[in-house]
């Protein structure tokens, strides 16, 4: 990770083999574990004893990778991998510093017989998204992503004989079901203060591991749900690192949860009647020093033309983008108004009813200019996610999609008819409309995604829709038992 604090100053980080080397000796690292992202967004990893590096260990890598093991990556018939350690991603676990010291590298993956990387690595997408912005536009892009999740007391679930019994059960001292003296109700816990919000330790905890990996923590704070739901946001970067970040957050946030006897849930949408988790990202595009979002003759919401086209892009693709921000059936549990989630397919400033915001702070600050697309979700793969917003943004500037009129009103009260007469569309409803969506909507993606890997998301997308659709639901009993 880049970054840390030097007197009183962020600066960029940067590590070299050597610098990696001599870390690991005079820390006295008795292992490290070699990290990387299957399609899916998790982090997978082997451990590698300490004394195995050296020089050479970040010019060939390590040949421990069976690939047909991981989903997505390749058939048993072609499964040898090597994993090369990115030495920049170099960071001593926070929570092994007494015993079993470890650090962790995160590796890009190659395939075996020197035919180069793996075109299936999520990291290696993200990659190659950047190195298209700066080679086709001669730009770099910075994100900022705000990670909402659940921190639970405890959960149990059974599903496992589907024929006769599934059933689920959430404790949190915090939720409106509780025991608990001090507990808020349902969409009443936004900015909440102890004891009313038990999470501030475990978040204080999270933040301080996340600095051991060069993460900054811009802010963090409990979110409207009631039953445990916290937000926890971190300072730019460019796209590959944010990434990066974000699935070393997951690590961190599940890790310190284990430590405290909590279980910590990415899932978007845990609880009924409750606000779900987003992922809000926030992004600008940059020449050199100059943000390319930034107008400050734009009375609107100071947005450059550029800018424009950029939300134009997101807006037109934003249909099938769903099925690679929003990725699971449990999204669209999220995506449902009345909840403050995106639904309507629109643009705005300072309005959270839409799924792409113009933040408006403040004023004449260039540094500040930023789209906020407010479509994700934390069970997305963080790689592929920033990779193919980045790519609708950028087919919007190739083609000059206007985004039309901002809408300056609460979408959601606005009359079905008037949102008609205005044009305002919706995002998908379910995982299977999303990625039918990606089916006939991914020309822009091209420039970077494989077809194999849009079929691979929407195969995924069609298998796990089909299976949710399968299964008699509990509250099914409920309203249909007595017909």
């Amino acid at each position: 990770m880049p970054y840390k604090w030097s007197e009183g100053k962020l600066i960029e980080r940067k590590y070299s083999p050597s610098d990696v080397l001599r870390i690991l000796e005079s820390a006295e690292i008795d292992f490290v574990n070699l990290q990387f992202s299957d399609l899916l967004g998790r982090l997978k990893q082997v451990t590698i004893p300490s004394y195995k590096f050296n020089e050479e260990s970040f010019k060939e890598g390590f040949n421990k990778l069976d690939g047909s093991g991981i989903r997505g990556f390749s058939t048993i018939e072609d499964s040898d991998m090597v994993l090369l350690p990115d030495p920049n991603t170099f960071a001593i676990l926070p929570w092994t510093r007494e015993k079993n010291k470890t650090a962790r590298l995160i590796a890009d993956v190659y395939t075996g017989m020197g035919r180069g990387r793996l075109k299936r690595d999520p990291r290696y997408i993200a990659q190659s998204a950047e190195r298209y912005l700066n080679d086709k536009y001669g730009m770099k892009s910075l994100w900022g992503p705000e990670l909402e999740f659940f921190v639970f007391d405890g959960v149990k679930w059974d599903t496992m004989n589907p024929y006769f019994r599934q059933s689920y059960e959430i404790s949190s001292n915090e939720a409106p079901w509780s025991n608990s003296s001090y507990r808020a109700g349902f969409k009443d816990a936004y900015y909440a203060v102890p004891p009313i919000d038990s999470l501030e330790s475990y978040r204080n905890t999270v933040s301080n591991y996340l600095s051991s990996f060069g993460i900054i923590v811009e802010a963090h704070h409990h979110e409207v749900a009631a039953a445990g739901q916290i937000e926890i946001n971190i300072y730019q970067d460019t796209l590959t690192n944010t990434a990066d970040s974000i699935l070393t957050l997951k690590l961190v946030a599940k890790t310190v949860a284990a430590e405290m006897g909590k279980v910590a849930t990415f899932m978007p949408k845990p609880i009924y009647g409750d606000n779900a988790s987003g992922m809000h990202t926030h992004i600008s595009l940059w020449r050199g020093e100059e943000n390319a979002f930034y107008d400050p003759l734009d009375e609107y919401a100071e947005l450059s033309q550029l800018g424009r086209y950029f939300v134009g892009g997101l807006l037109e693709h934003s249909r099938s983008l769903a099925a690679i921000v929003a990725p699971t059936t449990n999204s669209y549990k999220r995506l449902v108004p009345g909840f403050e989630a995106p639904v309507y397919i629109t643009w705005s400033r300072a309005n959270r009813s839409v799924i792409v915001r113009i933040p408006a702070y403040y004023k004449r600050k260039p540094g500040h200019k930023r789209i906020e697309y407010r479509t994700p979700d934390p069970s997305c793969n963080p790689y592929l996610a920033f990779s193919a917003i980045l790519l609708a943004g950028l087919d919007g500037i190739d083609k000059k999609i206007d985004p039309g009129d901002p809408i300056d009103e609460d979408v959601y009260k606005i009359p079905p008819n008037r949102r008609r007469e205005l044009g305002i569309k919706e995002l998908p409803r379910s995982l299977k409309e999303a990625v039918e969506e990606l089916k006939s909507d991914h020309e822009y993606l091209k420039p970077i995604y494989s077809s194999d890997i849009i079929d691979f998301i929407v195969d995924k997308g069609e298998r796990e829709y089909l299976k949710l659709q399968q299964i008699p639901h509990p509250f099914e009993f409920e309203m249909y038992f007595n017909l």
